[in-house]
């Protein structure tokens, strides 16, 4: 039943448990008294409740000051808290914290819940173990003089926090410009070739070294952990002439290799035709000088025999000359008896075989192989018989 319906609201009572004006008079409730009852409740509270005791103006005076009091009571309430709530923070596994007091290093603070004092401490918070990165993209001079296009990403973190919050005022930006410094002194240096293709490790390596060192000159609490050179390029403005001259050096490297394969083919085989060259002159000397000796050992012991026989060296020297001259030759001289003709026989059957087969034929009893030349190998084996029997004389 609502609280206005007949019958239903006997004590004559609002919707808020207080008496109703004016009997019957229906209005919305009095928020003048309600916060005053608000205000009284406060007052009880925080010890302001007591009235003095006297006239109504009095009452009324403690009344006021007590209400004030409360309210001042309720600020510093939440001024504390707030207070509290700014003063006191969490530190996780991976940051770490710098407190300074009155704008000097204090401590740095690790894992944990910690506290400061603001306004008087000033905190800055971080994290130590995340690894950070910078890429940096740029047009730089080779040292033969020609533009390429660098992309560059450098892996960082943060291994001195008091360093990276006190000594520079934005150690990230004093990361950026030395890497740019870096990297333009190392590019540089270095020929366009080595930049584009196997000599971009290198130059993360020499960028890495350069740039940490800069970084440990400024103190600024970051170590680099990882420099990676992405694929350098030509500008696009010059793409097509860049290409063009890739192309005349992949030719000219070309054309060396096939050189140098050529000559690698060539100089070992004319070496050894050289060797060779030399190895026989060497044997012919050899054989020359070996022939020579043993002719000339050869006529000493001819001279001492013919010393001790002389008739019957000169028999056997020219047995053995006609035995020479005979063997080389294709003709057979029969002799028969005494007072009867001799007779010559020529094998032409086998002077015909010798000329068809390109050698000599060999002959049975007494004869012997024809010679290519019959004629002047007689004038030969004559001008040695005259020789011999010059010696022998």
């Amino acid at each position: 039943m609502a609280w206005n319906e007949p019958g239903g609201n006997s004590n004559n009572q609002d919707p808020w448990g207080g008496k109703r004006k004016g009997g019957d008079r229906k209005g919305p409730p009095d928020l003048d008294e309600a916060f005053r009852k608000l205000q009284e409740s406060l007052n009880g509270l925080f010890g302001g409740g007591k009235k003095r005791s006297g006239d109504g103006g009095g009452s009324g005076g403690g009344s006021s000051k007590g209400g004030g009091l409360g309210l001042l009571g309720i600020g510093l309430v939440v001024l504390l808290a707030i207070w509290l709530y700014n003063a006191i923070y969490v530190v996780d596994e991976q940051e770490q914290a710098v407190v300074l007091r009155f704008g000097k290093y204090y401590e740095t603070v690790g894992p944990g819940l910690n506290i400061y004092f603001p306004p008087f401490d000033r905190k800055y918070l971080e994290n130590v173990t995340r690894e950070r990165a910078y890429s940096k993209q740029g047009q730089m001079l080779t040292e033969d003089e020609n533009i390429v296009e660098v992309p560059l990403t450098v892996q960082y973190k943060i291994t001195n926090l008091q360093d990276f919050v006190l000594n520079v005022d934005q150690p990230e930006v004093s990361l950026q410009h030395a890497t740019e410094s870096a990297l333009r002194h190392v590019v540089g240096s270095t020929a366009m070739d080595q930049v584009l293709t196997e000599g971009r490790e290198l130059m993360a390596s020499e960028i890495k070294e350069r740039l940490q060192r800069f970084l440990d000159t400024y103190r600024t609490g970051i170590t680099v952990t990882q420099v990676n050179v992405q694929s350098a390029a030509a500008p696009r403005e010059v793409q097509e002439a860049f290409d063009d001259v890739i192309r005349a050096r992949e030719d000219e490297q070309r054309s060396r290799n096939q050189a140098e394969t050529y000559a690698n083919g060539v100089i070992p085989e004319a070496r050894g035709q050289a060797q060779r060259i030399v190895e026989d002159a060497n044997g012919y000397r050899d054989e020359v000088v070996s022939r020579a000796k043993g002719e000339a050992d050869r006529f000493t012991k001819l001279v001492a025999e013919y010393r001790k026989a002389p008739e019957v060296t000169r028999e056997r020297l020219y047995l053995d000359t006609m035995q020479e001259v005979f063997s080389n030759t294709s003709k057979v001289l029969v002799t028969g008896d005494k007072g009867q003709n001799n007779l010559l026989y020529l094998p032409l059957d086998k002077m015909i075989d010798s000329s068809r087969n390109g050698s000599n034929p060999s002959t049975a009893g007494g004869a012997a192989a024809a010679p290519a030349d019959p004629g002047s190998r007689a004038a030969d084996m004559q001008q040695q018989r005259d020789t011999r029997t010059r010696e022998t004389r």
